[in-house]
């Protein structure tokens, strides 16, 4: 290894330098202040797990995103958390084992063998919530309002969701009762809407059915006419289908009427986490940019591999993608220049201000530096025996 090349970081990851550190601390502490206001309790999960935990419930699709390595004091699998959705919920079955309501947020790194896309890296900061105990279409909503709240603070410019119910193409599925690998290709070309292969998969099917049914819906997508144009499709589908439908009606309306400035769109093919999603699911995009910037959804039972089954909600978003597309006012405001000066009454002084200001202390090598390179904008000088705070020019 030459000297060069032991400054090199792997591909994917970076360190992250002022001033751009100092925005994301920034809009980390005010995503957590909002989820605490709203009653959300914070918890701070391990960067590293056994595997089984990391693995349970929505943790199984994550399994090629994590890193894994041996626990040298008990040889068993470990691995470093790429989603801290699984965490919080062994933190509701097993650490805390409340009944009732549990709100719980979060916010910290997680790892991943691999980008999500070629605009992100290997090491997103995840932070989200997660209501546990309620089954109830409010907890949606709460949910859902939290993820725009948010967002809001993050100073996006404008904002669209997408709603989906993941019964719609699970009860379809089951109906149309398709062997296992017509199922899992009909499944890769839903995920990709791809409706070329729907059409190869899906056009031998006999109208009215439900892999007809399948076949129509990929390809709506959009407002509330896409809404209506499903509920044609599947008129006289089965009920859960006409329930979710409607389910999706009433939280859009809800939340148009509550967040006028966001749109608001229906994805029928929308099958991200199917696998452990178990109702209403939901993501977030701005216009330009291609992939969620927040989502989530309803996971009902995760907690069952830790031994107590509860319904949840909740939802995700990555800190750094958010500071790179908000347009937040900056905070860092300009700092004090104190000098190198022995003087007990200028310590005094310096604490003092250091309650509410920032107060950049020189050093004996500072001499001749001038203060404006060092981000500052006053300084403290003595005047008749007094530490006052002068501007500098």
């Amino acid at each position: 290894m030459t000297v060069s090349d032991r400054w090199l970081l792997p591909d994917g990851v970076e360190d992250i330098l002022p001033p751009l550190a100092g925005q994301i601390e920034s809009l980390r502490r005010d995503v957590m202040d909002t989820c605490q206001r709203w009653g959300y309790q914070l918890v701070i999960p391990p960067l590293i797990e056994y595997l089984e935990s990391l693995f349970t419930g929505t943790g199984h699709d994550l399994e090629l995103q994590t890193f894994k390595l041996t626990d040298q004091l008990t040889g068993r699998m470990m691995g470093l958390r790429a989603d801290m959705t699984p965490q919080a919920a062994r933190i509701d079955a097993h650490t805390l084992g409340q009944e009732g309501i549990t709100r719980l947020c979060y916010a910290g790194h997680v790892l991943h063998t691999r980008p999500r896309h070629m605009l992100t890296g290997r090491t997103p900061i995840q932070a989200g919530c997660e209501l546990f105990g309620s089954a109830s279409e409010s907890a949606d909503m709460e949910v859902i309002s939290l993820m725009l709240e948010t967002l809001r603070v993050s100073g996006l410019p404008r904002i669209h969701l997408d709603l989906a119910h993941v019964a719609i193409y699970e009860t379809l599925v089951g109906e149309a009762g398709f062997d296992r690998d017509t199922g899992a290709a009909i499944f890769d070309a839903m995920a990709r809407k791809s409706v070329p292969e729907l059409d190869e998969l899906l056009g031998g099917c006999p109208p009215g059915s439900a892999g007809s049914m399948l076949r129509e819906l990929a390809r709506v997508s959009g407002g509330k006419d896409a809404l209506r144009e499903a509920k044609r499709i599947l008129e006289g589908a089965p009920e859960p289908l006409r329930q979710a439908l409607d389910q999706l009606d009433r939280v859009a309306d809800m939340l148009a009427g509550n967040y006028p400035e966001v749109s608001f769109g229906f994805d029928f093919c929308e099958l991200r986490g199917y696998n452990y999603h178990t109702g209403l699911v939901f993501a977030a995009y701005v216009p330009g940019h291609g992939d969620a910037v927040a989502k989530g959804g309803r996971y009902d039972a995760i907690g069952s591999d830790f031994g107590r089954a509860r319904p949840a909600t909740g939802f995700s978003l990555d800190i750094r993608a958010l500071v790179s597309l908000g347009q937040r006012a900056s905070r860092a405001g300009k700092a004090i220049w104190a000098p190198a000066t022995e003087d007990p009454a200028l310590v005094g002084v310096i604490s003092g201000l250091r309650m509410t200001e920032t107060v950049i202390r020189a050093l004996p090598e500072d001499e001749g530096v001038d203060p404006g390179s060092r981000n500052c904008d006053r300084a403290l000088v003595k005047r008749d025996g007094q530490w006052v705070v002068e501007q500098l020019d």
